[in-house]
């Protein structure tokens, strides 16, 4: 018995040990290190983790434990400590969706500004928890009151959970402003990531609403606006930086929106793409809408893949607005409020940014643009990490908290 245990606890050892060497060996040689990133060797190792983490969570799915999102989410969250510095915090629900109330301590003579904010993490990561110290700084620093939403996630909830979670809480919120003491005409909508994406549903959804304010300002934070074209230059060029690699961005991509991840190459080479979509959107997703220092080291397909029409048929509501707002109708973009955009440079998803930004600019949308040369995805979620955060952190928050207080 003794012996039959001792070989077990030898073979599950030697299996973690192995995991973990086959997925170090696979981060050094397909990971790049940007130059302007500072701390490289740290960036690696929390490179390195983020990875075991998903990987483990994918052994542990195929073995019907539990789900790839649920173990890193359990992961995330153990990491993930609270403080609420000079902000009264509460959870409340939304009806049947959780949100987290943010509100300043200090007693204020007028309505203050009201915030809603959506995190980020692809619907696989993320949660109120994991954004809470972020929240407490926003609210704290710009003297506003701010609502975070905890969104539906997978595996259990796919495309549209996420986006109705966001309208419902956002539409509950613009109609109880006075409970809150809220001044309704200076009310922000912020986003990261696919938080950024839902941001801007959120207002192109209720634009012409009459009962309810209008939105004051929309913050997005490296947002991802398009999922169905990956051909641009940040796509080829940035697709092995951490944290969003080309490999996690289409397994978050065909996760959420319930895609069989055998259609990935497919969707990579731009085959889902009809001809007749392409003219359509070409005018506003072609790298020549982005600046040339952008495309210095790009270098464009030698030809379009030829259009598959099954991998169209799979694939093709992410081209639907509601998944992809950067193709919305110029009359739509037309009236989106003045917007605050941060961009990565590092970042797979920047040129959705940089051609968002142009749609908006098109169409008289005041945009004040804040480029991060030394940002990659994801860093806000290390903000709060002290020893393991990064200066674009910071910088990124401190030009949000500047823009916000302007308004």
């Amino acid at each position: 018995m003794l012996y039959l245990v001792g070989f077990l606890l030898v073979t599950v050892c030697l299996l973690v040990l192995g995991v973990n060497v086959w997925v170090l060996i696979d981060h050094l040689l397909t990971t790049d290190v940007p130059p302007s990133i500072p701390h490289p060797l740290k960036f690696r190792m929390l490179h390195y983790c983020f990875l075991l983490t998903t990987t483990w969570g994918s052994i542990l799915e195929k073995m019907n434990i539990c789900s790839m999102p649920q173990f890193s989410r359990f992961v995330q969250d153990r990491l993930t400590s609270k403080e609420n510095l000079g902000v009264f915090v509460k959870d409340l629900y939304f009806g049947t969706i959780p949100v987290r109330l943010f509100c300043p301590k200090a007693p204020s003579p007028k309505p203050r500004r009201g915030i809603l904010f959506f995190h980020g993490g692809g619907a696989i990561i993320g949660s109120l928890d994991t954004h809470h110290n972020l929240c407490t700084f926003l609210a704290r620093e710009t003297d506003s009151v701010l609502v975070s939403v905890g969104y539906r996630k997978l595996p259990y909830y796919h495309h549209p959970a996420l986006y109705h979670d966001c309208i419902n809480a956002s539409i509950h919120f613009l109609k109880s402003l006075k409970a809150y003491g809220i001044d309704p005409s200076r009310v922000v909508i912020c986003g990261e990531s696919i938080g950024g994406a839902a941001a801007v549903v959120v207002i192109q959804t209720v634009l012409n609403r009459t009962d309810i304010p209008k939105i004051r300002a929309q913050v997005l934070i490296y947002p991802i606006l398009q999922t169905f074209y990956f051909q641009s230059p940040s796509h080829l060029v940035n697709k092995n930086i951490p944290f969003l690699t080309k490999d996690f961005m289409m397994t978050c991509i065909c996760k959420y929106l319930a895609i069989d991840l055998s259609w990935k190459d497919a969707m990579l080479a731009g085959a889902c793409i009809s001809p007749s979509a392409w003219k359509k959107y070409e005018k506003w997703l072609s790298p020549d809408n982005i600046p040339k220092r952008f495309r210095t080291s790009y270098q464009p397909p030698e030809s379009p893949a030829p259009f598959n029409e099954a991998a169209y048929l799979e694939t093709k509501h992410a081209m639907n607005t509601d998944i992809s707002p950067l193709i919305a109708d110029d009359k739509i973009i037309a009236q989106l409020p003045e917007t605050f955009l941060v961009s990565l440079h590092w970042d797979i998803i920047r040129d959705d940014s940089l051609l968002y930004k142009k749609r908006l600019e098109d169409q008289g949308v005041p945009v004040t643009w804040h480029h991060v040369e030394d940002g990659f995805h994801g860093c806000l979620v290390l903000f709060d990490k002290k020893h393991f955060s990064f200066p674009c952190c910071l910088n990124i928050m401190n030009a949000v908290v500047s823009y916000i207080k302007d308004l």
